[in-house]
């Protein structure tokens, strides 16, 4: 289960796409969650996506 708090989610979620995935798609599917919901309490606190980078930011 994930954090609900977006800074929480934040450091829980770059954790996971910088030591275990090459992609957010990637984490999302093989932790069957919802990356739009994710991306959605993220984006709250004006963290978004790169996929450059890999990392919200």
């Amino acid at each position: 289960m994930l954090p609900k708090d977006p800074i929480l989610l934040l450091g829980v979620i770059n954790l996971k796409l910088r030591d275990y995935y090459s992609s957010f798609e990637a984490l999302c599917d093989d932790m069957d969650v919802d990356g739009a919901q994710i991306k959605e309490i993220l984006a709250k606190a004006d963290y978004h996506y790169n996929p450059e980078t890999n990392q919200f930011g």
